[in-house]
């Protein structure tokens, strides 16, 4: 574990995630504080769980709101608001879960390092291995770096079954499509990797680089559609510091990517966060028109300068442990008790609000923010729009007058924002956001 202590009340979290002694100066201070009686403590998390396991989720959620989770237990408690686990089951449930998702990681990655030995070896890669029409590339230094007496062993066209490169180096060729595209990946994740929270001193250690590879690596494979975008390491980072069983991670960013993986998909027209930037766009024309109409003019009418925020939701404009501190909060207004039956198999999820057990789904467990959609109409009309949106407009709203008086081209506009790092309250603006929604839903239905 990488917490041997769980600290006193009211020192910074940072302490928990060590910085590198020369990024120190470089790294932005962060504003999280853990807070006796408002954080939500191990000895309070603990005493949520009847005795055979079942969550009182509702208490756990509105402690998170006020002050967030001890970074002691972060990790067990992102999976419960990710819908890893039913907070209606009891602890052996989960266990023999556990049990059955690890047995399921292992063998998908399993499957990726039989196509590919570098998966699982303790090693990563960042130079292409593949060219786009299937050819292998005769890299000495990959060759050299995978097995210099056996040489690359990477995947022939049938049954993804290992084929070695001879002594000679005779390189396969690779048809299968889904398979090159997934090989032609595998160096772009390894640049993503070396880059992603390098002022950390957990990432000076090649196992927990690997480790991170390994993950995104074995996503890039399973999902067929979307597979590796750039940004995904940012938001897998912290289930591998969080989470010292590779696979449970896994299961953490593969229900985070539940959520976000629609802003990964791309065709040759659009890139999915098009459309949030687009509600984006809808909200603040309702919530602050007039800086919506000099956004406009300056030519920002398409909100791209909120790609980053919303693509790696605000890993950039907030420090490491403030992001953390950030999303548990925005998952814990939006929590939905149905949330792990909505994500398991829709053979055994429940029909309406009722969970497997026959019980109905209580509004005392959802997030304020599910409460609120429920009250409106929201969650029966149309699919809700994230937070995640509102906390964006929220950040414009904060920044509306310098924006306003100093942005007198794009590129202002994009020096504004990101002048913003490390610089916002993560607590304020949750708190504007839900205001912003609430102000939002007002204005619309009079529209």
């Amino acid at each position: 574990m990488i917490f041997e202590m769980w600290g006193d009340y009211g020192v910074p979290a940072d302490s928990f995630y060590q910085i590198r002694p020369e990024c120190i100066n470089d790294v932005p201070v962060s504003r999280f504080k853990i807070k006796s009686g408002k954080t939500l403590s191990p000895r309070k998390w603990h005493a949520a769980f009847t005795q055979e396991g079942h969550l009182d989720i509702g208490k756990i959620l509105r402690r998170i709101y006020r002050g967030g989770i001890h970074p002691s237990i972060r990790g067990e408690v992102w999976e419960f608001l990710l819908g890893c686990y039913d907070p209606k089951s009891t602890f052996d449930e989960r266990e023999q879960l556990r049990q059955r998702r690890r047995l399921e990681y292992a063998r998908w990655k399993e499957e990726c390092r039989q196509m590919f030995p570098f998966v699982g070896s303790g090693r990563y890669i960042s130079s292409p291995v593949i060219t786009d029409d299937g050819h292998l590339i005769q890299d000495p230094s990959v060759l050299l770096e995978s097995n210099p007496d056996k040489g690359l062993v990477l995947v022939p066209q049938d049954n993804y079954k290992p084929s070695s490169i001879d002594a000679t180096n005779n390189l396969e060729k690779v048809t299968d499509k889904r398979v090159i595209q997934w090989l032609l990946t595998l160096h772009q994740i390894g640049l993503d990797v070396i880059r992603t929270d390098r002022t950390l001193v957990f990432y000076e250690k090649q196992e927990n680089l690997s480790k991170l590879w390994d993950v995104l690596a074995v996503y890039a494979w399973l999902d067929k559609d979307v597979g590796y975008g750039q940004g995904m390491s940012d938001l897998c980072s912290p289930m591998i510091i969080l989470l010292d069983d590779e696979a449970d991670a896994f299961w953490c960013f593969e229900r985070l990517m539940r959520r976000l993986r629609g802003n990964f998909k791309c065709t040759d027209r659009s890139v999915g966060v098009e459309a949030q930037l687009s509600n984006l766009a809808s909200i603040t024309q309702v919530i602050d028109p007039k800086l919506h109409k000099h956004l406009e003019q300056l030519g920002g009418g398409d909100y791209l300068f909120a790609f980053r925020m919303l693509m790696v939701q605000f890993r950039r404009e907030f420090s490491f442990c403030d992001s953390l501190y950030l999303w548990e909060m925005m998952w814990a207004l939006e929590y939905d008790p149905d949330l792990f039956w909505v994500y398991e198999d829709s053979r055994t999820a429940p029909a309406n609000t009722e969970s497997s057990n026959g019980r109905v789904k209580s509004i005392r467990q959802c997030g304020k923010y599910e409460r609120e959609n429920l009250r409106t109409g929201a969650k029966n009309s149309e699919t809700p729009l994230p937070i995640s949106i509102f906390l964006a407009a929220s950040v414009l709203k904060h920044k509306s007058s310098k924006l306003l008086h100093e942005a007198r081209g794009l590129d202002d506009v994009v020096k504004i924002l990101n002048d913003m790092t490390g610089n916002l309250d993560a607590k304020k603006a949750c708190s504007g956001a839900m205001k912003l929604h609430k102000k939002y839903l007002r204005k619309a239905k009079k529209t």
